[in-house]
């Protein structure tokens, strides 16, 4: 199997600028746009509690939501073709659920560090989508400044 150029690469998004950062490379390393899905992770909202004058936001109108503005963001011409899907969920376990699904050959994300002695080294999704991953996991760090 060769390393590069991978044809199912996921980036999953929480529409931070580290996660296009990574966005960025996975499209390096793909064999086009088109092997690129990016992927949001919704979480699952409870039911309002009896009483509670609000209620939940309906799961599907949160999608529409959460894929319009996706689709936005994915608007410049070097996104065109990528594929964007959102799911509900663990962010760690629908990442790797996801890929297990499509037979992905490469995950790509950012580490956002988190602070702690537990997240000292990656971020805690990172970690678990590392650890739950069907395939190699690539995870960017911020780079230090000098």
């Amino acid at each position: 199997m060769s390393w590069l150029p991978k044809h199912k690469v996921i980036v999953p998004t929480d529409f931070s600028e580290e996660s296009f950062r990574a966005l960025d490379v996975a499209l390096e390393l793909a064999v086009g746009p088109e092997a690129v899905h990016v992927l949001h992770v919704l979480p699952i909202l409870e039911p309002a509690a009896p009483g509670v004058l609000w209620t939940a936001i309906d799961e599907p109108a949160r999608q529409r939501h959460a894929e319009q503005a996706l689709r936005n963001r994915l608007q410049e011409p070097r996104y065109q073709g990528v594929h964007p899907v959102v799911r509900f969920g663990d962010p760690g376990r629908e990442i790797t659920d996801y890929a297990e699904e499509i037979r992905a050959e490469l995950i790509v994300m950012p580490s956002h560090g988190a602070t702690g002695l537990k997240r000292l080294l990656i971020g805690s999704v990172a970690e678990r989508t590392v650890r739950l991953a069907p395939c190699p996991v690539l995870v960017l760090r911020e780079a230090s400044p000098l």
